[in-house]
């Protein structure tokens, strides 16, 4: 009997020390969380309602660069449940600025500005690339007949315009950049 009471005495003994230990131990550094890969919706709707309620595109996955993705670019909304985007919210801090111009006369709507492109792990390094009718395949900016939207991560702006004629969304210059092809404030 003595035996045994001695194997549950030491027994316990054990289980303490172990429990002591473990306490004692020092926890692991948690690392910060990696910012979640953004899953695609697939919408494909661009609107510009004005300057705080508007949708632009980007690539469909976190850290994509703009013109590998030219094909396959989603929308992503200021806020959601703008109406006919089926879209995404922009990451948080990602539009720094934007500036709405309404041109009646010519039947246009745009918004430029500075963007954090590293809310979105956007590259530095990206010279960027053009949105338009043509690509992402599909897509359209509600209410309107054309678009085109250049985005540069290497200079953290962008811009888009939504047009009527398609004489307005000038489409063919996207290597000149947002402020030579559609001018703005980027400020």
């Amino acid at each position: 009997m003595m035996r045994s009471n001695l194997k549950i005495v030491i027994a316990a003994m054990l289980v303490a020390l172990i429990a002591t230990a473990a306490m004692a131990a020092p926890k692991a550094q948690k690392k910060p969380a990696a910012p979640k890969p953004v899953k695609s919706k697939g919408g494909q709707r661009g609107v510009i309602l004005n300057q705080t309620d508007f949708c632009i595109f980007l690539p469909p996955k976190y850290g994509g660069g703009i013109a590998e993705n030219e094909d396959r670019a989603v929308a992503f909304c200021t806020k959601s449940g703008l109406p006919g985007a089926n879209a995404q919210d922009l990451p948080a801090g990602f539009i720094q600025s934007a500036h709405f111009v309404s041109n009646t006369a010519k039947g246009y709507v745009q918004v430029t500005g500075r963007m954090d492109g590293s809310k979105y792990g956007l590259s530095k390094k990206d010279g960027g690339g053009q949105y338009d009718i043509r690509a992402p395949v599909g897509a359209k900016c509600a209410g309107y007949n054309y678009f085109v939207q250049l985005t540069e991560p290497d200079e953290n702006i962008y811009c888009i315009r939504c047009c009527k004629t398609k004489s307005d969304c000038p489409v063919n210059k996207s290597t000149y950049g947002c402020k030579k092809v559609l001018g703005g404030d980027y400020s």
